[in-house]
């Protein structure tokens, strides 16, 4: 994989977004260190997959060439949970396997990276992992197969984390079977956050824990008890505290949503106001 210039200064301007345009030139006018697309099912029909290459190719000609590819989250309301088989959901399997391949083709063309959930940690989820004899036993299959994910993508996959049990940081067993596995990790704070009910000590102990296998970060703050996507400085994070944790050599984009998928105005306040206690942070250390 390619490496990276990084900006002076851990943190960086990241952004997310589609494919369609009015989303795209949206971000760019702001020149994000890191740029990540989000895709849907919609993504792989027609020519749909065509359209992101093309994107991805503008992105990287004229921007940034630190490309992130989301893969698709759902199908037909399906969470594409990584323990989807073809017994459980066979239609949604399907789709996660057949996309997974043409990202994977994607993003080795464009040299970029592809990002896949371990877990999510809705309703579905929590149904797939009672459905297995014991927790145990559906961390097995979910590592098994990222296993044989990673080694597929041979530099370019990372994994995220949700919050469901089977693929949850701050797991202190779990957290040990990602470093025995030498995962390349993506830490959602929030995930971790919700996951851990809160707890802010216990976010402290999963971030210091993972932190040489984060290659990503996405920033959104929480109250912890649900995904509510706020910006940071609203919930209950305290980003000064993660700021002084978080891997130097990772990227990160702010996964703050706007009432308009056309804007990123809570992204950018969300950069700027980490960009203010970075300042903080260095001035107070003299």
């Amino acid at each position: 994989m390619l490496t990276l210039a990084k900006r002076p200064g851990l943190v960086q301007l990241g952004l997310k977004a589609s494919a369609e345009p009015v989303q795209l030139m949206n971000r760019l006018q702001y020149r994000p260190t890191t740029f990540e697309f989000y895709t849907s099912a919609a993504d792989f029909e027609g020519d749909g997959l065509k359209h992101l290459g093309d994107a991805i190719k503008f992105v990287i000609d004229n921007v940034t060439e630190d490309v992130v590819v989301h893969h698709p989250m759902s199908y037909h309301g399906v969470h594409l949970d990584q323990l989807l088989d073809p017994q459980r959901q066979p239609e949604a399997y399907q789709f996660l396997q057949d996309s997974t391949a043409k990202l994977l083709d994607l993003v080795t063309e464009y040299d970029c990276r592809l990002l896949v959930h371990g877990g999510y940690g809705g309703g579905e989820s929590a149904a797939l992992v009672a459905e297995y004899p014991s927790l145990a036993e559906a961390r097995s299959t979910v590592f098994a197969r990222l296993d044989e994910l990673v080694k597929q993508g041979q530099g370019h996959v990372m994994i995220e984390n949700g919050i469901t049990p089977s693929f949850m940081y701050g797991d202190p067993q779990l957290d040990e079977q990602l470093i025995q596995h030498h995962y390349p990790l993506v830490c959602d704070l929030s995930h971790v956050f919700i996951g851990l009910h809160g707890d802010m000590e216990l976010t402290m102990l999963a971030l210091k824990r993972l932190r040489p296998l984060i290659q990503h970060y996405h920033l959104v703050d929480s109250l912890g008890q649900r995904h509510d996507s706020l910006p940071l400085g609203e919930g209950l994070i305290d980003w000064q505290r993660v700021l002084s944790v978080m891997n130097p050599k990772a990227t990160m984009i702010y996964e703050v949503p706007d009432e308009s998928d056309s804007t990123c105005a809570n992204m950018l306040a969300s950069y700027h106001y980490l960009r203010g206690l970075e300042t903080k942070l260095i001035e107070s250390r003299g």
